[in-house]
Protein backbone atom coordinates (compact mmCIF):
# COMPACT_ATOMS: atom_id res chain seq x y z
CA UNK A 1 0.00 0.00 0.00
CA UNK A 2 1.52 3.93 -0.80
CA UNK A 3 -0.87 6.55 1.02
CA UNK A 4 1.04 9.73 0.51
CA UNK A 5 3.91 8.35 0.03
CA UNK A 6 5.63 11.04 -2.89
CA UNK A 7 8.19 12.81 -0.44
CA UNK A 8 9.31 15.73 -2.40
CA UNK A 9 5.42 17.32 -2.74
CA UNK A 10 3.38 18.96 0.52
CA UNK A 11 0.90 17.07 2.00
CA UNK A 12 -1.72 18.02 4.09
CA UNK A 13 -4.22 15.48 5.97
CA UNK A 14 -7.13 16.54 8.26
CA UNK A 15 -7.53 13.64 10.34
CA UNK A 16 -10.67 14.50 11.96
CA UNK A 17 -13.08 14.36 8.38
CA UNK A 18 -11.22 10.80 7.83
CA UNK A 19 -12.94 7.50 8.43
CA UNK A 20 -11.46 5.22 11.11
CA UNK A 21 -10.27 1.45 8.89
CA UNK A 22 -10.05 -1.69 11.43
CA UNK A 23 -6.67 -3.32 12.18
CA UNK A 24 -6.39 -6.83 12.68
CA UNK A 25 -6.76 -6.46 15.94
CA UNK A 26 -10.36 -6.22 17.21
CA UNK A 27 -11.22 -2.46 19.17
CA UNK A 28 -8.39 -1.16 17.51
CA UNK A 29 -8.85 1.56 14.18
CA UNK A 30 -6.83 3.71 12.75
CA UNK A 31 -6.54 7.01 10.92
CA UNK A 32 -3.78 6.80 7.92
CA UNK A 33 -1.79 9.82 7.61
CA UNK A 34 1.21 8.48 4.87
CA UNK A 35 2.33 4.15 4.52
CA UNK A 36 4.50 2.46 2.35
CA UNK A 37 3.57 -1.27 2.73
CA UNK A 38 1.46 -3.48 4.50
CA UNK A 39 0.45 -4.07 7.93
CA UNK A 40 4.31 -4.37 8.25
CA UNK A 41 4.89 -0.86 7.05
CA UNK A 42 6.88 2.58 7.13
CA UNK A 43 3.64 4.39 8.77
CA UNK A 44 2.10 7.75 10.22
CA UNK A 45 -1.24 6.97 11.40
CA UNK A 46 -4.42 7.90 14.51
CA UNK A 47 -4.71 4.91 16.23
CA UNK A 48 -7.94 4.50 18.39
CA UNK A 49 -7.62 1.60 21.37
CA UNK A 50 -11.32 0.57 22.44
CA UNK A 51 -11.61 0.13 26.12
CA UNK A 52 -10.26 -3.37 27.26
CA UNK A 53 -8.54 -3.04 23.67
CA UNK A 54 -4.96 -4.81 23.06
CA UNK A 55 -2.24 -6.30 20.82
CA UNK A 56 -0.66 -8.90 21.35
CA UNK A 57 2.65 -8.95 22.37
CA UNK A 58 5.53 -8.04 19.29
CA UNK A 59 8.59 -6.83 18.33
CA UNK A 60 9.15 -3.10 16.64
CA UNK A 61 11.89 -4.03 14.25
CA UNK A 62 12.25 -0.87 13.16
CA UNK A 63 11.02 1.22 16.13
CA UNK A 64 7.57 2.84 17.11
CA UNK A 65 7.37 6.53 18.29
CA UNK A 66 3.98 8.00 19.82
CA UNK A 67 2.59 10.79 21.59
CA UNK A 68 -0.79 10.32 23.86
CA UNK A 69 -3.48 12.35 22.43
CA UNK A 70 -6.78 11.13 24.81
CA UNK A 71 -7.10 8.44 27.43
CA UNK A 72 -4.42 6.16 29.10
CA UNK A 73 -1.85 3.90 26.96
CA UNK A 74 -0.77 1.15 28.88
CA UNK A 75 1.96 -1.90 28.76
CA UNK A 76 4.14 -3.38 31.00
CA UNK A 77 6.27 -0.93 30.91
CA UNK A 78 3.77 1.38 32.21
CA UNK A 79 0.43 3.61 31.85
CA UNK A 80 1.12 6.29 29.83
CA UNK A 81 -2.01 9.55 30.56
CA UNK A 82 -2.68 11.85 27.43
CA UNK A 83 0.56 14.12 26.68
CA UNK A 84 2.84 11.18 26.94
CA UNK A 85 5.91 10.81 24.77
CA UNK A 86 7.47 7.75 24.05
CA UNK A 87 10.04 6.23 21.77
CA UNK A 88 10.68 2.40 21.42
CA UNK A 89 13.48 1.82 19.21
CA UNK A 90 14.25 -0.80 16.58
CA UNK A 91 14.16 -4.39 18.08
CA UNK A 92 11.90 -3.13 21.34
CA UNK A 93 9.53 -5.31 22.53
CA UNK A 94 5.69 -4.84 24.54
CA UNK A 95 2.02 -5.98 24.70
CA UNK A 96 -0.04 -2.64 24.37
CA UNK A 97 -3.41 -2.18 25.44
CA UNK A 98 -5.36 0.29 27.07
CA UNK A 99 -8.30 -0.68 29.49
CA UNK A 100 -10.24 2.96 29.64
CA UNK A 101 -9.55 3.50 25.78
CA UNK A 102 -7.06 5.78 24.10
CA UNK A 103 -6.07 7.25 20.93
CA UNK A 104 -2.14 8.02 20.03
CA UNK A 105 -0.41 9.81 17.19
CA UNK A 106 2.76 7.55 16.17
CA UNK A 107 4.93 6.85 13.46
CA UNK A 108 6.40 3.29 12.72
CA UNK A 109 10.04 2.45 10.85
CA UNK A 110 11.54 5.76 11.21
CA UNK A 111 14.50 5.04 13.07
CA UNK A 112 18.30 5.01 12.74
CA UNK A 113 18.05 0.86 12.78
CA UNK A 114 21.01 1.60 15.22
CA UNK A 115 19.11 3.62 17.46
CA UNK A 116 18.86 1.79 21.10
CA UNK A 117 17.25 4.72 23.11
CA UNK A 118 13.94 4.32 24.98
CA UNK A 119 12.47 7.76 25.78
CA UNK A 120 9.33 8.17 28.17
CA UNK A 121 8.33 11.34 28.99
CA UNK A 122 5.62 13.36 30.82
CA UNK A 123 5.13 16.26 28.97
CA UNK A 124 2.49 17.55 31.12
CA UNK A 125 5.45 18.00 33.60
CA UNK A 126 7.42 19.63 31.87
CA UNK A 127 7.66 23.71 30.79
CA UNK A 128 7.34 25.84 27.63
CA UNK A 129 9.88 28.25 27.09
CA UNK A 130 10.11 31.23 24.62
CA UNK A 131 11.84 30.44 21.62
CA UNK A 132 14.67 32.83 21.07
CA UNK A 133 15.13 32.87 17.55
CA UNK A 134 11.36 33.33 16.75
CA UNK A 135 9.15 35.98 17.95
CA UNK A 136 5.69 34.64 19.49
CA UNK A 137 6.95 31.05 20.23
CA UNK A 138 7.83 28.82 22.48
CA UNK A 139 8.76 25.26 22.64
CA UNK A 140 9.26 22.13 24.48
CA UNK A 141 12.49 19.49 23.04
CA UNK A 142 11.53 16.47 23.13
CA UNK A 143 13.92 14.74 21.24
CA UNK A 144 17.20 15.30 19.03
CA UNK A 145 19.99 13.08 17.65
CA UNK A 146 21.79 15.58 15.52
CA UNK A 147 19.64 14.09 12.90
CA UNK A 148 16.03 13.93 13.84
CA UNK A 149 14.48 17.06 16.02
CA UNK A 150 11.16 16.27 17.93
CA UNK A 151 9.68 19.16 19.48
CA UNK A 152 6.35 20.87 21.11
CA UNK A 153 5.30 24.49 19.85
CA UNK A 154 3.12 26.88 21.25
CA UNK A 155 2.02 29.58 18.66
CA UNK A 156 0.55 33.09 20.10
CA UNK A 157 -3.00 33.50 18.26
CA UNK A 158 -3.11 35.85 15.86
CA UNK A 159 0.66 35.54 14.85
CA UNK A 160 1.99 35.84 11.05
CA UNK A 161 5.35 33.00 11.22
CA UNK A 162 7.48 30.72 8.55
CA UNK A 163 7.97 27.52 8.75
CA UNK A 164 11.40 26.57 6.94
CA UNK A 165 12.01 22.92 5.82
CA UNK A 166 15.89 22.51 4.92
CA UNK A 167 15.43 18.74 5.63
CA UNK A 168 11.55 18.44 5.49
CA UNK A 169 9.11 18.86 8.61
CA UNK A 170 5.95 17.17 9.81
CA UNK A 171 3.62 18.77 12.15
CA UNK A 172 0.42 17.49 14.23
CA UNK A 173 -2.06 20.58 15.39
CA UNK A 174 -3.00 19.85 19.10
CA UNK A 175 -5.11 22.06 19.63
CA UNK A 176 -5.79 25.70 18.23
CA UNK A 177 -6.07 26.13 14.24
CA UNK A 178 -3.96 28.23 11.58
CA UNK A 179 -4.22 28.87 7.99
CA UNK A 180 -1.96 28.00 5.56
CA UNK A 181 -1.98 28.47 1.36
CA UNK A 182 -5.97 28.87 1.81
CA UNK A 183 -6.15 25.76 3.86
CA UNK A 184 -7.59 25.83 7.48
CA UNK A 185 -5.71 23.49 9.76
CA UNK A 186 -7.16 22.44 13.50
CA UNK A 187 -6.97 19.87 15.79
CA UNK A 188 -5.37 16.30 14.32
CA UNK A 189 -4.27 18.29 10.81
CA UNK A 190 -1.22 17.10 9.92
CA UNK A 191 1.19 18.76 7.68
CA UNK A 192 4.37 17.48 5.57
CA UNK A 193 6.55 19.79 3.64
CA UNK A 194 9.45 18.43 1.72
CA UNK A 195 13.14 19.37 1.90
CA UNK A 196 13.99 22.70 1.45
CA UNK A 197 10.09 23.25 1.45
CA UNK A 198 8.51 26.40 3.44
CA UNK A 199 5.14 27.63 4.63
CA UNK A 200 3.44 31.12 5.55
CA UNK A 201 1.05 30.58 8.62
CA UNK A 202 -1.62 32.67 10.35
CA UNK A 203 -2.49 31.58 13.67
CA UNK A 204 -6.12 32.04 14.92
CA UNK A 205 -7.97 33.78 17.78
CA UNK A 206 -6.62 30.87 20.16
CA UNK A 207 -3.27 29.65 21.24
CA UNK A 208 -1.75 26.68 18.73
CA UNK A 209 -0.28 23.77 20.01
CA UNK A 210 1.98 21.36 17.79
CA UNK A 211 3.97 18.28 17.29
CA UNK A 212 7.14 19.41 14.71
CA UNK A 213 9.48 16.50 13.47
CA UNK A 214 12.44 17.50 11.65
CA UNK A 215 14.75 14.64 10.01
CA UNK A 216 18.32 14.58 8.67
CA UNK A 217 18.56 13.28 4.92
CA UNK A 218 20.30 10.02 5.94
CA UNK A 219 17.38 9.41 7.10
CA UNK A 220 14.85 10.76 4.21
CA UNK A 221 11.69 8.92 3.53
CA UNK A 222 13.11 6.92 0.31
CA UNK A 223 15.85 5.70 2.45
CA UNK A 224 13.26 4.24 5.02
CA UNK A 225 11.04 3.26 2.85
CA UNK A 226 13.90 1.11 1.28
CA UNK A 227 14.54 -0.35 4.14
CA UNK A 228 11.78 -1.41 4.89
CA UNK A 229 12.32 -4.11 7.17
CA UNK A 230 13.93 -1.63 8.07
CA UNK A 231 12.32 1.17 9.61
CA UNK A 232 11.03 5.30 10.13
CA UNK A 233 6.03 14.89 15.19
CA UNK A 234 0.92 20.00 17.41
CA UNK A 235 -0.04 24.43 17.26
CA UNK A 236 1.97 24.25 20.46
CA UNK A 237 4.75 21.64 19.47
CA UNK A 238 6.34 19.16 21.63
CA UNK A 239 9.06 17.11 20.82
CA UNK A 240 11.79 14.85 23.03
CA UNK A 241 15.02 15.26 24.33
CA UNK A 242 17.31 12.02 23.39
CA UNK A 243 17.91 10.38 26.82
CA UNK A 244 20.06 7.24 27.17
CA UNK A 245 18.79 3.86 27.79
CA UNK A 246 17.57 3.09 31.23
CA UNK A 247 18.09 6.60 32.37
CA UNK A 248 14.74 8.64 33.67
CA UNK A 249 14.21 11.47 31.39
CA UNK A 250 12.79 13.86 34.73
CA UNK A 251 15.23 13.26 37.26
CA UNK A 252 18.23 13.27 34.53
CA UNK A 253 17.81 16.57 32.97
CA UNK A 254 15.05 18.27 36.29
CA UNK A 255 13.34 21.00 34.07
CA UNK A 256 13.48 22.29 30.73
CA UNK A 257 16.06 25.14 31.85
CA UNK A 258 18.64 22.39 31.82
CA UNK A 259 17.85 20.14 28.41
CA UNK A 260 20.19 20.18 25.91
CA UNK A 261 18.61 22.04 23.53
CA UNK A 262 19.18 23.88 20.11
CA UNK A 263 16.73 26.62 20.32
CA UNK A 264 17.95 28.10 16.60
CA UNK A 265 16.33 24.99 15.07
CA UNK A 266 12.84 25.11 16.50
CA UNK A 267 9.76 26.53 15.34
CA UNK A 268 5.94 26.32 15.03
CA UNK A 269 2.28 26.78 16.90
CA UNK A 270 0.76 24.50 19.29
CA UNK A 271 1.94 21.62 17.40
CA UNK A 272 4.23 18.51 17.47
CA UNK A 273 6.72 18.58 14.62
CA UNK A 274 9.77 17.03 13.32
CA UNK A 275 12.21 18.11 11.43
CA UNK A 276 15.64 16.92 10.21
CA UNK A 277 19.20 18.39 11.16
Amino acid sequence: MELNANFDERIAVHAEKLDWVKSPMPGVDRRMLDRLGGEVARATSIVRYAPESKFSSHVHTGGEEFLVLEGVFQDEHGDFPAGSYIRNPPESSHTPGSKPGCVIFVKLWQFDMADRTHVRIDTNKMKFFDDAARANVKIMPLFNDGHEDVRLEQWAPNAALTLEASNGLEALVLDGSFSESGEHFSRNSWLRLPKGGSASIKTGASPVRRLDQTRSPRRSAESAAHEIVHTGRLNRARRVARVPLGRDYEKEFGGAEDWPILRSRLAHASVISRTSA
